[in-house]
């Protein structure tokens, strides 16, 4: 398993897609989500980007039994997205081992490794070449 940064007293969990970076801390509660001091449907106003942040949890079957307050930064909104569902399925493992079967089959626990491409010289881009004249 990938190493998890877990502060016992806080239960802060770090997840990352792309450039986001998402620290979540995770405490009894009854289901409140904040990202970045704001709820997250306002943080996220994309109904998907709300369906996929809420699908650990609701594997998990704890809709009302955590809150979770998250703080995100780099990337674009669908790599924080990404991030901050990783950094759940973190908390919810770190909170409590025994959802980690769950978590693992539904491929929440899973860092997606995709990352941009960089630039190479004599490339209009990472992979596009320039024109190719026969004559």
């Amino acid at each position: 398993m990938a190493k998890t940064a877990v502060n016992k007293r806080d239960r802060i969990v770090v997840g990352r897609r792309k450039e986001a970076v998402a620290r979540v801390i995770v405490k009894p509660g009854k289901g409140k989500i904040t990202i970045n001091g704001r709820k997250f449907g306002e943080y996220f106003p994309r109904l998907t980007h709300q369906i996929k942040i809420m699908a650990p949890i609701k594997a998990c079957g704890v809709e009302k039994k955590y809150d979770f307050s998250a703080k995100v930064e780099g990337g674009g909104i669908t790599g924080q997205t990404g991030a901050v569902v990783l950094g759940i399925a973190r908390a919810l493992v770190a909170e409590n081992p025994d959802f980690q079967p769950i978590l693992k089959k539904g491929k929440f626990l899973t860092r997606d490794p995709r990352m941009v491409e960089r630039k190479k010289y004599g490339r209009h881009k990472a992979r596009k070449s320039h024109q190719f004249s026969k004559r």
